[in-house]
């Protein structure tokens, strides 16, 4: 087999890896085994191709890493994270509230307790989901 068929088929297998893992660093370490495989094809050694892997993979990672700190959007914990948790951000109606400061409401075909936000006056109506903490909804006022 040819080495940068090696290359090629090392990169698919990155990048299928990340498709099915949704970590985007694959991606970068997928561009460093292209890279290896030019330089495979342009006819460097062995070592210039590992070198160039590790070189422009890891030059992708740093780089990417970089722009992401830069950048100064932190990723929110799980609980409040629409991209993780798929009850962020929907609706639910509040009938009326506890003295406790809960409400049962009926959500994806459950009953679901809902709390709100403390100092946040209680009031009934459509609320959005804001955050899911074990099997309560916090919930805020839309």
């Amino acid at each position: 087999m040819d080495e940068s068929t090696f290359w090629w088929l090392l990169a698919g297998v990155a990048v299928a890896a990340e498709l099915m893992t949704g970590t985007f660093y694959l991606l970068m370490l997928a561009l460093g085994l292209v890279g290896a495989a030019l330089a495979a094809t342009a006819g460097a050694s062995l070592t210039t191709q590992i070198a160039v892997a590790a070189a422009v993979g890891g030059g992708a990672v740093v780089l990417w890493r970089w722009l992401k700190i830069r950048r100064g959007h932190p990723t929110p914990p799980a609980q409040s994270n629409p991209d993780v948790n798929m009850d962020v951000g929907q609706t639910v109606q509040v009938v009326a509230w506890n003295a406790d400061g809960s409400a049962q409401v009926h959500y994806r075909g459950a009953n679901w307790t809902a709390v709100h936000r403390p100092g946040v006056q209680a009031t009934a109506g459509e609320h959005r989901v804001a955050e899911v903490i074990g099997a309560r909804l916090l919930v805020d006022k839309t």
